[in-house]
């Protein structure tokens, strides 16, 4: 008797753990699922940290960008020699080719005499996809690499340089002191409307960029709001504050964004603001913040400034 009551007392108890299992899965309100969206993680911006060098360092990164040349209408010779209508660094052979720009379509012509790459094949003449494209043709020869960028009307080489000083130059990027208070929640206003604004950049061009929605956040007591660029659930925002060009950089920071949570609350973290490319090479042609963005406070957090010497 006392076995099947046992029994009994221990199959209740087998449902009760069930069912409380149940209802957290269900629930968000359960111990193990509390959201921590909000809280600000110490590991996870030192991670952060040390990604943003690796990336900066990287094939892809900014610090081995060697040049930023426009083309002209018509052929346009490159290498190392003054005398070609662009001049690549003393790395490049005297002659390396002709771009002919005609009618927005962009040819290269290799010098026979030197071996150029595009995948992993020799090049004796292509026709060039530009970056805007997302699959831009990329020419390479020993350490240089090269494809071409469309701004507006305008058409140019960039040039990477993988033995390039900048690349081990540098080590760390000056931050603020990490502060939770800088961890923020937002709420993106979807308008009935469609929202767009003009968003400039550093070759003095503007472009019309649609947005997904206002966010609007407080800090300090006072309610702000930015115009991002994404989509709802990839969101990234270009700003500029009260430090920008004195503690931050002048041209204004980045701000990536995570996704909603479940109640559709974003958290805008600007412990991770980070800085531009520009701010690390001359070659870059970065967008700056539209005056949509231009807060009125002093955001004490994120990336500071890199000293003008630096590149």
């Amino acid at each position: 008797m006392v076995s099947q009551n046992n029994n009994k007392f221990q199959l209740k108890r087998i449902k009760l753990i069930l069912l409380f299992t149940f209802t957290c899965i269900v629930f968000t309100s359960c111990p193990d699922q509390k959201n921590t969206r909000n809280i600000f993680n110490p590991e996870e911006y030192k991670q952060w940290k040390a990604k943003r060098i690796t990336y900066l360092k990287s094939h892809e990164g900014w610090l081995n960008l060697a040049g930023l040349f426009w083309l002209e209408e018509g052929e346009n010779t490159i290498g190392s020699s003054p005398d070609n209508t662009i001049q690549f660094p003393e790395d490049a052979p005297a002659f390396t080719g002709i771009f002919i720009l005609t009618d927005s379509i962009v040819f290269f012509e290799a010098n026979p005499d030197i071996t150029i790459f595009n995948k992993g094949k020799r090049v004796e003449k292509i026709q060039m996809e530009p970056d805007v494209t997302m699959h831009p043709t990329i020419l390479s020869y020993d350490s240089l690499e090269w494809f071409i960028i469309k701004r507006g009307e305008q058409y140019g080489i960039r040039l990477r340089d993988f033995n390039r000083k900048e690349i081990n130059k540098l080590d760390s990027i000056p931050c603020f002191p990490p502060d939770p208070k800088w961890k923020v929640k937002a709420t993106l206003i979807i308008p009935s409307k469609k929202v767009s604004l003009m968003l400039p950049d550093v070759l003095g061009q503007a472009t019309e960029q649609k947005v997904p929605g206002i966010l609007e956040f407080s800090l300090k007591g006072i309610s702000y709001q930015l115009y991002p660029l994404g989509t709802p659930n990839d969101l990234w925002v270009i700003f500029s504050d009260e430090t920008s060009g004195d503690q931050s950089y002048g041209g204004g920071r980045f701000l990536e964004i995570a996704p909603p949570d479940k109640k559709g609350n974003y958290f805008l973290d600007f412990n991770k603001a980070y800085n531009p490319p520009c701010a690390f090479t001359e070659f870059a042609t970065c967008p700056l913040p539209p005056k949509e963005n231009i807060l009125e406070i002093g955001v004490m957090a994120g990336e500071k400034g890199i000293p003008h010497e630096w590149h």
